[in-house]
């Protein structure tokens, strides 16, 4: 039985005007009220995601969500569970080797904060702060002290700039840090121990569901380590041909009620 459902966000809660569809809302009302944990697990920080808990009434100290790619994971009402953490070290060096490619960099901290040294902000930084609901800070490593750690690091511009730039990134950093290609425009750097599915399991591993218990619902690479998590798998018919190699459900699309498909089937009762 299902007691969990892992819900992406951008590319699968969202459809794509960004918006919510009504049968969204209405299955995972029902969901709700059948007692299960709806619990989006996005790469946006917990700022991010509120309004949409807010709107789909995942609001009570006994729901989760799952952010920032895992992270952070935190109850609905914003306390903190677990976190994996990027070091200052690491955030150091990766400003570093974004000024050397002179690619946009900019980082999430724990308090949702997007900071960023480049004084000329890319249109994708400012894209990243708008969908996160968020200001922008422009900043230093050396304005912080040697004690600030950071949730996660974003490259980001256009496909072609991050085609070139990520193969150096792993070269450099791939034996310490966790490197996922969220989409084309965002390339993002986390804790080691960090992903989807090992956030999946530590929320798990805090509130009694095993991973057998649990449904994982998304549309990109960045869910991939969910969907070999969850004991069934539903990736959106807009989803990437890399996600769906893993599906054991390929439902509709974001516009085509592809949540309450896949809810109807596994999930309701």
């Amino acid at each position: 039985m299902i007691k969990l459902v892992a819900l992406d966000t951008d590319g699968t809660l969202l459809n794509s005007q960004n918006k919510i569809l009504d049968s969204t809302k209405e299955v995972i009302k029902k969901a709700l009220a059948q007692g299960v944990k709806i619990v989006l697990c996005s790469g946006r920080p917990f700022a991010g995601l509120e309004p949409y808990m807010r709107k789909l009434g995942i609001t009570a100290k006994d729901q989760y969500v799952v952010t920032l790619n895992g992270a952070i994971t935190r109850n609905a009402e914003g306390k903190l569970l677990t976190q994996d953490l990027v070091t200052n070290d690491q955030y150091r060096r990766l400003t570093k080797f974004a000024k050397e490619e002179k690619v946009p960099f900019n980082i999430v901290d724990p308090d949702s904060r997007i900071i960023t040294c480049d004084r000329d902000v890319d249109y994708f930084e400012l894209l990243h702060a708008w969908e996160n609901t968020a200001g922008m800070l422009i900043r230093q490593p050396d304005d912080f002290p040697k004690s600030f750690e950071v949730s996660k690091g974003c490259f980001v511009g256009e496909a072609d700039l991050l085609d070139k730039v990520e193969p150096k990134l792993h070269q450099k950093f791939g034996g310490e840090l966790y490197i996922v290609r969220a989409d084309d425009h965002f390339l993002e750097v986390l804790n080691p121990k960090v992903n989807k599915g090992n956030g999946l399991v530590e929320l798990g591993q805090k509130i009694g569901i095993s991973p057998d218990e649990m449904m994982a619902v998304g549309d990109e690479r960045n869910d991939i380590s969910m969907f070999k998590v969850a004991s069934v798998s539903v990736v959106m018919g807009n989803g990437s041909d890399q996600a769906k190699r893993y599906a054991d459900y390929v439902t509709g699309s974001n516009d085509e009620d592809g949540i309450k498909q896949a809810f109807e089937k596994y999930v309701l009762k």
